[in-house]
């Protein structure tokens, strides 16, 4: 079975409907310029109520390591970072990293040559808003690298396409934001339900 991320959680009832679904992870976007971000106190609060077996992940846009480690002292288990490589000086973070790779329209990407982890978030280009745009990416591109190595597919995924996708690029697992929203941050449940039974389904 394919693991399912549920990003942009906000709210306590939202993360609640994800794992009474089967979610496998919930993400908490950590960048306060996203219209999804969420407050550490918020996170605190929804990571207390989590059973052991969803893992909490921060979502952070160029953080430094005392920045992951302030989140997860409020929870977070894994950091997904987006933006530049990381160079993490003297500090280190405390939980283990994810980095996103944003697939661009052209091919020209840096996935090959300077990303070297095993496992590896694939997401939609956009140099201003760093996830959550609802664009998708080339699935056949992306069915390529994960032949190499583990991939979390994300980018524009919906209950209509998340069967699709799963069946074509065989991902690790796969991570949802704006699909299943009725607006940026509050998840709509029906298509949260929709999406879990078709990514089931395609198994």
């Amino acid at each position: 079975m394919t693991a399912i991320k549920i990003c942009g959680i906000t709210r306590l009832e939202d993360a609640e409907a994800a794992v009474a679904l089967g979610a496998n992870a919930l993400g908490f976007v950590l960048w306060p310029d996203s219209p999804r971000h969420a407050a550490l106190a918020t996170v605190e609060l929804i990571t207390a109520a989590l059973p052991p077996f969803v893992v909490a992940v921060g979502v952070f846009v160029n953080p430094t390591a005392d920045t992951i480690n302030e989140a997860a002292d409020a929870g977070i288990q894994l950091a997904q970072i987006h933006g530049a490589p990381p160079a993490w000086g003297g500090a280190r973070p405390r939980v283990p990293v994810l980095r996103a790779v944003h697939l661009a329209p052209n091919g020209r990407d840096s996935i090959e040559p300077d990303v070297p982890d095993e496992t590896v978030l694939l997401d939609a280009h956009d140099p201003d808003r760093h996830g959550g745009t609802g664009q998708t990416i080339d699935w056949v591109r992306a069915s390529a690298i994960a032949r190499a190595r583990r991939i979390v597919l994300a980018g524009g995924l919906t209950p209509a396409n998340i069967g699709m996708a799963i069946r074509l690029v065989k991902p690790y697992g796969v991570d949802v934001a704006s699909g299943v929203e009725a607006s940026p941050g509050v998840k709509d449940h029906v298509l949260l339900r929709r999406f879990f039974d078709a990514a089931k389904e395609s198994v």
